[in-house]
Order: structure tokens, then sequence, then C-alpha cells
């Protein structure tokens, strides 16, 4: 079920904001790549009803207010260049 992905997605959001902020003083240096792939395979598994808001973060690769969105922290993101949320 989407809860099931979103809440898979919120974990690997939170694994690649962690790893981000660890990258000053890791070593060796995480693979981000692997957390990206990771992101996209469960962006491809959300329903095709899937909120679009979350989708467009997902798609533009707005890694952080996707993770804000799927915090219930919506509010928090700004409107960007293409004027959504």
């Amino acid at each position: 079920m989407s809860d099931s992905i979103e809440k898979s997605l919120l974990d690997a959001l939170l694994g690649l904001d962690n790893a981000v902020k660890m990258m000053p003083t890791a070593n060796p240096k995480p693979n981000l790549l692997e957390l990206f792939a990771r992101i996209d395979e469960l962006t491809k598994q959300l329903p095709r009803n899937a909120d679009p808001t979350l989708l467009h973060y997902l798609h533009k690769k707005s890694y952080e207010k996707a993770r804000l969105f799927l915090q219930g922290r919506n509010i928090e993101n700004r409107v960007g260049n293409c004027r959504h949320d």
C-alpha cells in the first residue's frame, strides 16, 4: 500500500539528509548514489493517485521538500521558481 511506500520513502530521505550532514567529517564519504537510486525506485512504486505535491517534489529531486511534506511539515516549504510549494 502507499502508506508503507511513503514510510520507506521518508526513511530513505532521512537517511539521505543524515548522510549529507555527515559528509564534511565522514571518512569514507557515504555513497549518495545508492541513496538516490533507492529514492528513485520507491518513487516509481507510488500509486498513480499519490499526492501530486509529493510527486512534484520527488520528480524535481527536491528531496528536502519531499521529506518535510512526508513529515507533515509542508508549511515550512517555500515556493520555488515554478510557483509550486
